[in-house]
């Protein structure tokens, strides 16, 4: 019995033919077969490419992984994967795979990502189906998403930086985690509406996450100011104001310019008026704009030193008198329509 009968091909060629997956002047050779039957099941999301980079095999992994990629199939490896790769590692895979360069062997980064899917980050390798031979045919395609490992690394970063302003702060936790939950709340209304197209998978991803950041400069405000419970002299007040600028320098570098943006801007305001650069209109970056409206919203729900908490009907109507003047009318209407939602994570996330 030959190891192509161990691995039941018919059965694998049957699944083939079903899901259309080789094209009509595709051979089925016995390195597909079999790499089709040991991939099947594999933890990795796995393409099978032949020699002139047409995806013959998508396994159940890459198929979850890449659900945005509608159809991988049939379809050039370059096409569907080519804005993942600098153009140098575009040429090393096509000469790599065509002309035999490296042993039919390449190993490096991609970036896959889609309007409606976060960018994986993912290690990948490009072997030949069957080792061994002077002119291979198909070639495997494996990636290795470390997306989570780096979210992990970043947001390990960002919660020190969250404890060490929360020591300075009054705001709690709670506050902050709200901030995010508000945000990503609104983002995702904006997802798909005409005119907010850079409000992708990637941009609702991230501020879910960085506009927790919005106040992290306070890191750098003195206490006696920071916590007096009574009005701020006007020397006090420009004092405080320079936060938003501290916040900005302490995540300049991080890679993801939102991050800065959020912490620089979230005070300015549509008319002008804010700090610390007084940006009118859209000159404020629109994930600022939106953390203003999240910010604002928590702070009129929460007990302070100086208010009482308000309820969600009376903080509604104190928002949507900054129409226009406090903040971006268009996402204010947004913030309307969805406000029983900010309500609904108000009440699930509140202090004790």
């Amino acid at each position: 019995m030959s190891d192509t009968e161990d691995l039941e091909p018919l059965e694998v060629l049957e699944t083939l033919s079903d899901d259309n997956l080789l094209n009509d002047d595709s051979e089925v050779t016995a390195p597909l077969v079999s790499s089709v039957a040991l991939f099947e099941e594999s933890v990795f999301p796995v393409l099978i490419i032949n020699h002139q980079l047409r995806i013959l095999y998508a396994n159940p992994g890459s198929k979850k992984l890449f659900s945005a990629f509608q159809h991988l199939q049939k379809n050039n490896f370059i096409d569907v994967f080519g804005k993942s790769f600098d153009l140098k590692d575009i040429r090393e895979i096509r000469s790599i795979v065509t002309n035999g360069e490296n042993g039919y062997s390449w190993k490096g980064e991609a970036r896959i990502k889609s309007r409606n899917m976060v960018t994986v980050q993912a290690k990948v390798y490009i072997f030949p189906a069957e080792l061994n031979i002077t002119d291979p045919k198909e070639f495997v395609v494996m990636f290795d998403d470390v997306t989570e490992e780096n979210r992990q690394l970043l947001r390990s970063v960002f919660n020190s930086l969250l404890e060490a302003s929360k020591l300075k702060d009054n705001d709690t936790g709670k506050h902050i985690s709200r901030v995010n939950l508000y945000s990503r709340c609104l983002a995702e209304e904006l997802h798909l509406r005409p005119g907010y197209e850079r409000v992708d998978a990637d941009f609702i991803d991230n501020i879910g996450l960085l506009a927790s950041m919005h106040d992290v400069g306070k890191i750098g405000t003195p206490d006696d100011i920071l916590n007096k419970e009574g009005p701020l002299s006007d020397w006090e007040w420009s004092v405080m104001q320079e936060h938003t600028k501290n916040g900005a320098f302490i995540l300049s570098t991080y890679p993801n310019p939102m991050a800065k943006e959020i912490a620089l801007s979230h005070h300015e305001k549509w008319n002008g008026s804010g700090y610390p650069f007084h940006l009118e209109g859209n000159m404020i970056p629109l994930a600022a704009r939106i953390v203003a409206i999240a910010d604002v919203y928590d702070a009129l729900r929460m007990r302070r030193s100086y208010k009482p908490p308000f309820d969600h009907p009376t903080a509604i109507n104190m928002m949507m008198k900054g129409k226009d003047t406090h903040f971006d009318p268009a996402l204010l209407d947004t913030f309307y329509t969805a406000s029983d939602k900010f309500n609904d994570l108000f009440e699930k996330n509140k202090d004790k």
